[in-house]
């Protein structure tokens, strides 16, 4: 009997230990399912993080607009797309930690039965700001590649998409954009606090859609004027950005890790990696611009910038102005000033817009001024300079199209810190002109090259999108870089 119970004892207690060791493998700490919410929330942060980033591992363009020179290592600065792999850091950002998070947002969102009749009626809305928030994603990525995956992308079951023809996509986007900016409720809200952009305000939602649409009309406006005018009419009808209120801006935080990307670079990294280019200085300076102190530092009494491509020591030249050291200096995505040298842009090549190119290009190069810190006063001297002032300017260019030396160069300032679109521009409108770096190895980067990974991994797809391109070298134009 003893021994019948010591055997029953000795189940029990492997049973209780078997039973215990199982509740040891479950993870209590993180939720079995994600909310859309915090899916949305996420993507929505490292969108805003991929644009503002100047970390040479994972954006270059700042360096590539020539407003900033790496202080030691220069390969960046120098054109070097392999050596940190960086068309492969921001295709992952854009396809797996904003594309895919906003593509499970919607289904999880479109899954989700909520407590009250309230809140299950703004599900429509968020479903089209993830719609939004996923067309500007796709729009960067064919604007910085070309053709990329696009009608298989996000299917996990699919690991070697095909690439897309580039304008065929960006014709799709603007169907799609303008579905959703049809649909958008403006009585009704949408994220509320989970959205760090416009906290859930759809009225504004509905105008950074347009403006986007209207960025995109411009971009395709030399090859497709006729889809161009309808997408820009259309937009300026149901309402674009009209104020530096609306601007499309990301509120960080002052706690790491939601803090500015910059803020990281320049403060926490305890690094001194970067000063100005001196393409931006020498033009502010020429140009007696009352934004240099707002962008940049003084060095012995004056402002200077270190040659592109050469080491540049960090003592010795200006760089970023303390207001950039700042962690919660909001992100932008779209701001007002944007939209009024879109409009500018629009004027000078006749399409129909409301008012003439010198007065969109007046508003626009105003309002940089006064946004960054200057005044009103600031900005209309600085407009009245020969230099500056739009029919004096024109007149005096030696440019074949003068406008755009004109639009071009103040368009450029105006998006300082913002690399992705000042990249853009300058790849649009040819200026101002980039300076040649010391050791280049490559002319100026029209695109990124395709990331190694496809190329080894999916090269069926890679070779017919290289060949469809043109070929993957950095200077290949794409398809609508044709002025």
């Amino acid at each position: 009997m003893k021994k019948v119970i010591l055997l029953l004892i000795g189940a029990v207690a492997i049973y209780s230990c078997s039973s215990d060791l199982e509740n040891l493998n479950q993870n209590i700490k993180d939720p079995a399912s994600v909310p859309g919410e915090s899916l949305f929330t996420g993507a929505q942060k490292n969108l805003m993080d991929q644009i503002a980033e100047i970390n040479v591992n994972l954006n270059n363009t700042q360096l590539w607009s020539q407003f900033l020179q790496e202080a030691t290592y220069t390969d960046e600065s120098n054109y070097d797309q392999v050596t940190r792999t960086i068309p492969q850091s921001h295709w992952d950002v854009m396809y797996k930690d904003v594309l895919k998070d906003l593509d499970e947002a919607s289904k999880v969102i479109s899954e989700t039965t909520y407590t009250t009749d309230a809140l299950n009626a703004l599900k429509p809305n968020k479903l089209l700001i993830n719609e939004i928030l996923s067309i500007y994603a796709y729009s960067n990525l064919v604007e910085t590649f070309g053709d990329v995956p696009y009608s298989e992308a996000l299917d996990i079951d699919n690991l070697l998409p095909k690439y897309d023809d580039g304008l065929t996509i960006y014709k799709d986007l603007l169907t799609r954009l303008t579905v959703a900016i049809n649909a958008l409720d403006t009585s009704k809200g949408s994220y509320g606090s989970a959205d760090r952009i416009y906290q859930g305000d759809v009225s504004k939602w509905k105008m950074f859609a347009n403006s986007l649409k209207l960025r995109m009309a411009n971009l395709i406006s030399d090859i497709e004027p006729g889809i161009a005018q309808t997408a820009i009419t259309e937009a300026l009808d149901s309402g674009v950005i009209t104020s530096p209120d609306d601007n499309a801006t990301y509120s960080y935080l002052t706690a790491d890790p939601n803090t500015n990307p910059v803020y990281v670079s320049l403060v926490l990294s305890g690094r001194k990696d970067y000063v100005a280019g001196k393409t931006v200085i020498d033009i502010m300076n020429d140009l007696n611009d009352p934004r240099r102190p707002l962008y940049f530092t003084m060095v012995d009494g004056e402002y200077k910038g270190g040659v592109i491509g050469q080491e540049s020591t960090y003592a010795n030249f200006s760089h970023f102005s303390e207001q950039f050291e700042n962690a919660s200096l909001p992100g932008i995505l779209f701001s007002y000033s944007e939209v009024e040298f879109i409009l500018a842009e629009l004027a000078a090549k006749n399409f129909t817009v409301p008012s003439t190119a010198m007065e969109h290009y007046n508003n626009g190069v105003a309002a940089s001024i006064v946004y960054w810190g200057g005044t009103p006063a600031e900005a209309v001297a600085y407009l009245a300079q020969p230099e500056v002032n739009y029919l004096t300017a024109i007149a005096t260019s030696t440019a074949t199209t003068p406008w755009k030396e004109v639009i071009g160069t103040q368009k450029w300032l105006s998006l300082f810190s913002r690399g992705m679109e000042a990249w853009t521009s300058i790849r649009l409108l040819d200026y101002p002109i980039m300076a040649e770096p010391v050791d280049a190895v490559s002319g100026y980067p029209n695109r990124y090259t395709y990331p190694i990974v496809e190329q080894t991994l999916n090269g069926a797809s890679y070779n017919a999108a290289s060949a469809a391109i043109g070929e993957d070298t950095a200077e290949q134009k794409l398809f609508w870089d044709v002025n």
